[in-house]
């Protein structure tokens, strides 16, 4: 029994468009409250041409729930599930920053490398926050068996203070949150997936381990080795390229670094890194071994010295999304839980 109830409505104001990908668009905005309070966040709505296909809103109500609980530090937040003139939306933590993507981008058109040490830094916080996600349970402490199936550059972001975000856990395998069709569909993008997403097979936390470590090659290679000119192509090359000694393809790679890709990429399952938690073991070990190393403070400075602090450019916003209204008061009328 509830010992008291609060109504209050959310105001989002629509502000940006920050990012469009296959079935969602992310965009800023304004959260408004009582006494002028505003707090910026970020609203991810599905696509309209996805919007009216029941699997599809099942999932992102699914993604939602699913990402409610996950708090940690390297994971990004979500804050509220909501629905307004038939748009289901999430409001979550608006990070100030870039996917690896950009962050890459903006690294090959200035001719700048990415230290080693930062390359190696980033994954420890790919893998910190895997590690917290593949091990969540639910409320009766049973395992929830997520596996996020989707570890690339467009779904890690790195704000300008430093901080490694994972986010979009919109493919992500878990229990009782998500409609799967795993072994009959392959999900995730092509030149990150793990050889088991390529072959159709059935999934477990160490999908999540291959693709961190293709994450780590491409951070330091400043490609990607198994990208190829279709999907296709690239998830033939998971298949089957043979994993290279990486000690030829980069000198600052040495023994120990080369011995931890290949433990991340290896195909042999009972070889490759169990767990997220062993993955970040080796590589904190061998960034902090021989004393001081990166933190989310070198990482910042290094992201904002390469970005020049450059305000985000606006995108246009569509019209019908220029201001969202969700009245929770009128919402429960419709949804008033047991007292």
């Amino acid at each position: 029994m509830a010992l008291f109830t609060i109504q209050s409505d959310f105001r989002y104001e629509i502000t940006r468009k920050i990012f469009e990908g296959g079935m969602g668009i992310v965009y800023e905005a304004e959260q408004r409250g009582a006494h002028d309070f505003v707090k910026r966040v970020a609203i991810k709505i599905i696509r309209p041409s996805f919007a009216s296909q029941k699997m599809f809103i099942e999932n992102f109500v699914g993604e939602a729930k699913l990402v409610a609980d996950l708090i940690h530090t390297n994971i990004v937040q979500t804050y509220h599930l909501g629905e307004t003139n038939g748009v289901a939306f999430i409001a979550m933590e608006l990070i100030r920053g870039v996917n690896l993507e950009q962050f890459t981008h903006q690294l090959a058109e200035k001719r700048r490398p990415l230290p080693r040490e930062l390359a190696i830094f980033i994954t420890s916080r790919i893998a910190r926050g895997l590690s917290y996600a593949h091990a969540k349970t639910d409320k009766d402490y049973k395992p929830l068996g997520i596996v996020h199936r989707d570890v690339s550059f467009k779904n890690i972001m790195i704000a300008f203070e430093g901080d490694v975000k994972l986010t979009d856990f919109g493919i992500a395998k878990a229990k009782g949150f998500l409609t799967d069709q795993e072994g009959e569909v392959v999900a995730g993008k092509p030149d990150y997936m793990s050889p088991e997403q390529a072959d159709f097979q059935i999934t477990d936390k160490r999908s999540d381990i291959f693709s961190a470590g293709v994450v780590l090659a491409h951070l330091l290679l400043g490609r990607n080795i198994f990208k190829g000119a279709t999907a296709e192509e690239s998830r033939n090359r998971i298949l089957n390229q043979p994993v290279p000694d990486f000690r030829s393809l980069d000198a600052r790679i040495d023994d120990k670094l080369n011995d931890i890709l290949h433990h991340c990429l290896t195909r042999d399952l009972a070889r490759r890194y169990a767990t997220a938690d062993q993955l970040l073991t080796e590589l904190e070990y061998y960034m902090y071994h021989g004393g001081y190393g990166p933190t989310n403070e070198t990482l910042g400075k290094f992201i904002r010295e390469l970005f020049g602090q450059e305000p985000a450019k606006v995108a246009p916003v569509d019209a019908q999304f220029k201001t969202i209204i969700l009245d929770e008061s009128d919402h429960r009328k419709h949804h008033s839980p047991d007292a």
